[in-house]
């Protein structure tokens, strides 16, 4: 059986960039504190947390002489000066991506316009997105939800950073379709988001059997799955080895493996070892 990497899989920049930082600062002898899972990775956080990152859940937990880390979702501005206010030192590994959809819908709302996000809701990355503009802005799934939009003011359409564009695009031209305000509609797809899910397509019309190494709570690494169906109807996403199957990988010939954004490298390693010691 042979196991096929797609071209661009695993740490995104980031991803990379926020547990570098979170290194650094406990190279620096800091007690770090991350507010909320600094990534959707629990085997990498597990990593972490031997190294002394320890992870709370609200501002109030902080104490003077620790140091926050805002994680790469980000988080609103309130959350985000209550942490200043109450910690010692902060840690913003927010993502630079996910800062500018910030900006945007900042800049949206100072102008009075409506800002459309297209992503999930519940999503920490939504849910600070939507703190920058908290009078302006809306957050839906995809073009489905639209009837839930009020009538709109020169609306800004952007989107998570991590979701499909197919997804993105549609919802755009329907909500075009809805108002005949001027509509603006930037992509704030993360460009790893989109190199990494086109990389995964390629690969998935190749194989007979596709993994995704991924967190459950990763909304990448579940986006990928998706784009790996459309091609490959055997794709399956799994944290780690434990969770292949044998069974699924009788009469493969050949097996794809790409990887979520929060995937770090020794966890994909492994999973390719073992895929290929059952070949």
């Amino acid at each position: 059986m042979q196991v096929l990497l797609a071209n661009e899989y695993g740490f995104c920049f980031g991803v990379e960039r926020a547990v570098e930082m979170v290194e650094k600062a406990i190279g620096e002898g800091q007690t770090v504190r991350a507010l909320g899972p600094l990534i959707h990775n629990e085997q990498e956080m597990q990593r972490l947390a031997h190294e002394g990152v320890t992870t709370i859940n609200a501002p109030v937990q902080i104490q003077r002489n620790e140091t926050a880390v805002i994680r790469a979702h980000g988080v609103t501005p309130e959350v985000q000066r209550e942490l200043e206010e109450k910690a010692g030192s902060v840690v913003d590994a927010t993502c630079p991506f996910v800062t500018r959809v910030q900006k945007l819908a900042s800049r949206a709302a100072a102008e009075d316009r409506h800002v459309i996000v297209v992503g999930s809701p519940d999503h920490p990355e939504m849910i600070g997105v939507h703190g920058y503009a908290p009078n302006h802005a809306f957050v839906i799934r995809d073009e489905s939800e639209i009837h839930t939009l009020p009538r709109l003011r020169r609306p800004l359409v952007v989107s998570q950073t991590t979701i499909k564009a197919k997804t993105f695009f549609d919802t755009a031209d329907a909500i075009r379709a809805k108002t005949d305000d001027t509509v603006e509609v930037i992509n704030t797809i993360c460009s790893a988001t989109r190199d990494r899910q086109e990389a995964a397509r390629a690969l998935a019309g190749m194989v007979d059997a596709f993994y995704i190494i991924g967190g459950r709570h990763s909304s990448n690494s579940v986006k990928l799955l998706a784009v790996c169906k459309e091609q490959c109807e055997k794709s399956f996403l799994i944290e780690t080895e434990a969770e292949i199957d044998a069974f699924d990988l009788i009469g493969v010939e050949k097996v794809g493996v790409t990887a979520g954004a929060s995937t770090p490298k020794w966890l994909i390693d492994k999973v390719v070892k073992h895929l290929e010691g059952l070949g």
